[in-house]
């Protein structure tokens, strides 16, 4: 419904990233609100997910599209089930203290090699041509199309995924893992299920942020302040283990600023002040 009225810059400035960061925070929010795992590495796990599906888009563009973004969460997953092998061992701030490290580490990764923005003088890798079955989506409007069908496709995976035997389960481990353990679900394993879930969804969250909203980023542009970002969406603003409160929490993101820009332009005196700046 949103195309039929409106225009480039709702899609560009304002739906695009909400869509994404809704995508992102509920990537963490499977492994921080519904196992109990704490993390601050999630846009690591973002980069990794945007440089592995610009890799395929580039040295593999036979795979089109969706195969590249899918292989980007998967490379994503196997990074994060990395990162959560200690998980098994330590937990609470010991825990989160390992992510903080995946964090530094994968953006250090990312610009110590350049093979990685292929050999790039800038240093930041831009987006291909996106494509989809003959379609150009590197219009506005087409990338709004691939973030809304993909964020769609996963959040009701994630939905599913929680009312399973998967979901319970992880919700007793974050409950009490101890209890858990002695009722015979094996907490070892379902940690590191979330751990792998959670960072593929936060990597094509990654490669949706680099591709359909920005168009080219740098490792940097994937610091430990969106990792901030991304947790305060689910912790302070849209809570833990929600599902609408993912959207709630971006939506609070990507739409408070503007309202305050909007508001400051009410008050008395604003044209003055605009005005001594333009002097």
């Amino acid at each position: 419904v949103v195309p039929l009225w409106g225009n480039d810059y709702w899609l560009n400035a304002i739906l695009i990233p909400f869509l994404v960061l809704s995508l992102a925070g509920l990537g963490l929010n499977l492994l921080t609100g519904y196992t109990g795992q704490t993390s601050v590495g999630a846009a690591g796990f973002m980069a990794v997910g945007a440089f592995a599906t610009y890799g395929f888009l580039l040295r593999l563009p036979e795979l089109g599209l969706p195969l590249a973004l899918l292989g980007g969460g998967i490379i994503s997953a196997l990074v994060g089930l990395l990162f959560g092998l200690p998980s098994s061992r330590i937990k609470g701030f010991y825990l989160m203290v390992t992510t903080l490290a995946a964090q530094f580490f994968l953006e250090w990764l990312f610009v110590k090699f350049p093979w990685f923005y292929n050999y790039g003088s800038s240093g930041t890798i831009s987006a291909p041509k996106l494509a989809l079955f003959g379609h150009d989506l590197n219009t506005p409007l087409g990338r709004y199309w691939l973030t809304l069908v993909t964020v769609l496709l996963l959040t009701w995976t994630a939905i599913n995924l929680v009312r399973s035997q998967v979901g319970r389960n992880w919700m007793a481990i974050r409950d009490m893992d101890t209890a858990a353990a002695v009722v015979g679900i094996p907490v070892v394993r379902y940690k590191r299920l979330a751990f792998a879930v959670s960072s593929f969804y936060l990597g094509i969250a990654g490669a949706l942020w680099a591709f359909a909203y920005l168009g080219t980023v740098e490792p940097h542009g994937f610091d430990l302040n969106r990792s901030f970002q991304v947790l305060f969406i689910i912790i302070i603003i849209g809570g833990l283990g929600s599902i609408l409160g993912n959207f709630l929490g971006a939506a609070f993101i990507v739409l408070f600023p503007l309202l305050l820009s909007n508001l400051a332009g009410l008050l008395p005196g604003h044209e003055y002040a605009r005005g001594e700046r333009d002097d």
